[in-house]
């Protein structure tokens, strides 16, 4: 466990009282960059301790907006009937949520794709405009950019085996060969579609628990930017063979019989998703590394599975034409 005492007292202090004297909030995550507690129907989580308090205010005020309401988790007020986080001592920003019953993680066949896709669209369809603003911009390529710097942190030492070198070497040439937006080193393409940013399947939730509708948690990277980096994961994990093609299929053609605007309405998808999907895989590849690097451990069947994609990546042409991923 990562999380000090005071800090788990903090968020308890959010939290409804608990039944009996000898029930105490239930951690449901506890990582570097963030602790969520559960007490009854009501979650408290600690964001980032780098994260930005005003920005986050920000998304907060979005995942509240009626607009919102049906795709997002609301959060629930902190301080006031408009103010939905509080700061330690230290800075870091506090929030409460409802709790909702997350994706089973043992019913792979349950998973909800169609529903995750559905919910895209109409995030994706929301006008910006009509928002309480301005919104900072969705944070998905500059998480894809400190993933990098947290490998070649942890590689930083040397001395690591050999195969961890070679992954990481494959890993850094796919980076290099990304446009600078997707490297988080220039503006997006396009800001028009108010995106998630971090698009899986555990960012999703069904409220209210056990059976409710599902809806998007986590916007901490929520914000306008370009929606095909919402479809990305699945898309690499298709291109790399680590989701089924008849789940791909799903997931694609219910985004685009909600009317989702990230992609063309009908033909090849990847002209606009071959980037968004390079990105994440080189993502996902490089916090694979970091991991297995301070374990001296070598990488599993799937992270493997990423960084030979990595190692397979050509450079992406001018144009991208019409004929398929290009990721693994």
């Amino acid at each position: 466990m990562t999380t000090t005492a005071a800090l788990l007292r903090r968020l308890a202090g959010l939290l409804p009282a608990p039944a009996g004297p000898e029930t105490a909030p239930e951690v449901l995550a506890d990582r570097p960059d963030g602790t969520v507690v559960r007490s009854g129907r009501t979650v408290a989580k600690a964001h980032a301790p780098d994260g930005d308090p005003q920005d986050l205010a920000a998304r907060l005020r979005v995942a509240a907006h009626p607009l919102l309401h049906g795709i997002l988790l609301p959060p629930l007020p902190v301080t006031a009937p408009d103010g939905f986080l509080t700061l330690t001592d230290d800075g870091r920003a506090l929030t409460r949520w409802p709790y909702g019953s997350p994706v089973p993680a043992d019913e792979p066949d349950a998973a909800p794709w169609e529903d995750a896709a559905r919910l895209l669209a109409r995030l994706h369809r929301v006008d910006i405009r009509q928002l309480p603003g301005p919104v900072p911009p969705m944070r998905g390529p500059a998480k894809a950019a400190r993933a990098l710097t947290r490998m070649r942190t942890a590689l930083a030492p040397g001395g690591h085996p050999v195969p961890l070198s070679t992954a990481a070497a494959a890993v850094e040439r796919a980076w290099a060969l990304l446009p600078a937006w997707a490297r988080a080193a220039a503006p997006p393409p396009r800001t028009d579609l108010l995106c998630h940013g971090d698009l899986h399947l555990g960012q999703l939730v069904r409220h209210p628990a056990p059976d409710g509708p599902w809806l998007l948690i986590d916007i901490d990277d929520l914000g306008p930017g370009d929606g095909a980096w919402d479809l990305a994961r699945p898309a690499a994990w298709f291109a790399t063979g680590l989701l089924a093609p008849d789940i791909w299929s799903r997931f694609l053609a219910a985004y685009r019989a909600a009317g989702g605007p990230a992609v063309r309405p009908d033909g090849d998808p990847w002209p606009g998703l071959e980037v968004p999907a390079r990105a994440l895989t080189v993502q996902t590849a490089a916090l694979a590394v970091a991991k297995a690097a301070p374990a001296s451990r070598p990488l599993d069947e799937i992270e493997t599975a990423v960084v030979d994609a990595c190692a397979r990546m050509t450079p992406l042409p001018h144009q991208l034409a019409p004929s398929g991923p290009d990721v693994g």
